[in-house]
């Protein structure tokens, strides 16, 4: 303990030199309040120090970067404050009883004197009296008193508490909530072991400790969050260490025992029990051109007419359900090759917020893609028809659909025309993403017809519409801009007089003007839809952010988006 004494002496003598005025109440009680200052400096160090990490690590919580960032919460906000507080106390108190406490002759004798009659003597003033614990649960006979003890042990480190947990989030920003906890856990500690401190010396303590603890926010936020980049490349990290194989010995193959002797027809196989259906997620091969009858499915209406092709509501005869049934204009080599490439990616991805797909059919039209129909409405209509959605339903519809986008660039798929009129709202309220009809698989060609604009333009990133190609940040600043249509009611670079004008405006990069400038999510569709793809924030980023603000607001990601009124 003799280390600890030094270090609390030290840190008062020190105190006393850097504000300790010979004025009511007196020098070495300015200088406990200017020692709880120096303490407050602590987290704040500690934040600072996180938030430099982080510009390296990003996101990545690692069991190294999680240690690290406990030890640094448990040490610069619990343990260090709490030996220097109670270490403060205790040479107050071995000074009142007649020793020195480490403190030097003169210091001493400085401390032995009256500046003001209410406080009297600095050294029994501080050194002598009950402790925090003591004057709160076992009052005196003095009301007044007691309520001004309550009010300021109790409040002062509440005040100090908020403030702390906004230096954890800061320095924790852009990234999950929950690590904010090192912060503020290790200084409810600090706070209920300060009980043993004096009474007197906790209040000039805290006094001391809450305006630096409101003016530490600046530096903090001076340094800044990680930038997205560097949250990219953490994830990309992260995702390469899951995704490499482990090593395996090799092992023989099973060979299957011989058929019984005699002339047997071939059989289809059925899968065992144990076996799944999805078959380890595995997607079947689709044939180019599957045989069907003309009568299979009957059309009942159309959907909907797009660049590439014409999708029919259609009953299908055989299995009893009805499907969308989407058919080529202009049934060529380049359009065929299109609708197996959709067919393909379709049929690889598995996840609640997609269309499925169900078989690829020859009509009498062409080439035809036979997909699970979603009866609701598109956002598109949704918002127009009902007005725009609230931030809780926001962050549904930006998770659910990044989970998406994510499902599929996990199978190599770019989207490439994420909208509104894309993500069909059942009437559930559940966003479902539909139109692969232009997607296409990393690597492959364009195949766009010479001056054909793949996209459209209200909703295409600016490197797109400046000729480069597709990437997954590309997919994500679509769907930026869809949430914020969603929000608003608008596109975010403002309603255009014709498509040429929002596709020169799309390549000029102009700044997003109708952003949700109410919605706590302004910050994040901000950064989303930079011009830079690097400076754009993953859609995984997205992902966590958004899911961690609706818990923390006490809201589910499963739920509703909008209300929607089923198609009669």
């Amino acid at each position: 303990m003799d280390l600890f004494s030094d270090l609390a002496s030290g840190l008062l003598s020190f105190s006393k030199q850097l504000f300790g005025p010979g004025i009511c109440p007196g020098d070495w009680v300015w200088a406990t309040g200017t020692a709880g200052a120096l303490i407050a400096l602590l987290p704040i160090i500690g934040a600072l120090g996180i938030s430099v990490i982080r510009k390296f690590t990003g996101n990545t919580y690692s069991a190294v970067t999680l240690s690290v960032f406990g030890v640094i919460g448990v040490v610069f906000v619990g343990v260090l404050p709490w030996v220097l507080m109670a270490g403060v106390s205790e040479t107050f108190r071995i000074v009142a009883a007649g020793g020195r406490g480490g403190l030097s002759q003169g210091e001493v004798a400085a401390l032995n004197t009256t500046y003001c009659d209410f406080i009297g003597d600095q050294s029994v003033y501080l050194g002598k009296g009950p402790g925090v614990f003591d004057t709160l649960f076992y009052p005196g006979g003095n009301e007044l008193a007691y309520g001004f003890y309550l009010g300021t042990l109790v409040g002062l480190p509440i005040l100090s508490l908020i403030f702390v947990m906004l230096q954890g989030k800061l320095a924790f920003r852009r990234g999950p909530a929950w690590p904010a906890r090192f912060f503020w856990v290790p200084f409810v500690g600090l706070a209920l072991l300060s009980v043993t401190v004096n009474a007197n010396t906790a209040i000039h303590l805290w006094l001391g400790f809450l305006p630096v603890s409101v003016l530490g926010l600046i530096p903090i936020a001076v340094v800044g969050p990680p930038s997205w980049h560097a949250i990219r490349r953490a994830d990309q990290r992260k995702a390469r260490r899951e995704v490499a194989p482990p090593q395996q010995p090799p092992q023989r193959p099973v060979q299957p025992p011989p058929p019984p002797p005699g002339n047997y027809p071939p059989t289809a196989v059925a899968p065992t029990s144990g076996e799944s259906a999805m078959a380890g997620a595995v997607p079947v091969p689709i044939p180019a051109r599957a045989p069907t009858s003309d009568t299979r499915y009957q059309r009942t209406r159309r959907l909907g007419h797009g660049g590439f092709g014409t999708v029919w509501q259609a009953y299908d005869t055989q299995l009893n359900r009805t499907v969308a049934l989407k058919i080529a204009h202009a049934p060529d080599r380049d359009t065929e090759e299109r609708m197996q490439r959709e067919a393909r990616a379709l049929a690889a991805l598995d996840h609640p917020n997609c269309v499925r797909v169900y078989d690829l059919v020859e009509q009498p039209e062409g080439l035809a893609l036979v997909m699970e129909y979603l009866d609701g409405d598109a956002l598109a209509s949704a918002v127009d028809e009902r007005g725009p959605i609230d931030d809780v339903a926001a962050a549904r519809l930006w998770s659910t659909t990044a989970s998406a986008l994510i499902a599929a660039h996990d199978k190599g798929v770019l989207h490439r025309d994420v909208k509104p009129s894309n993500i069909i709202v059942d009437p559930r309220g559940i966003p479902h993403l539909i139109d692969f009809g232009i997607a296409r698989s990393k690597g492959d060609s364009a195949m766009t017809a010479t001056g054909m604009m793949i996209g459209t333009p209200d909703y295409t990133a600016p490197e797109v519409a400046n000729g480069a190609g597709a990437s997954p940040a590309s997919d994500a600043w679509q769907l930026a801009a869809t949430v914020s249509f969603a929000l608003t009611g608008r596109p975010p670079r403002g309603d255009r007089e014709n498509p040429m004008a929002a596709l020169l405006a799309a390549s000029r990069a102009e700044a997003p003007t109708e952003l949700p400038s109410g919605s706590v999510h302004a910050r994040l569709l901000t950064a989303a839809l930079d011009a830079e793809p690097r400076n754009r924030p993953t859609l995984g980023a997205v992902v966590e952010e958004m899911n961690a603000w609706l818990s923390g607001v006490g809201e589910s990601r499963e739920g509703p988006v909008t209300r929607v009124i089923p198609r009669q």
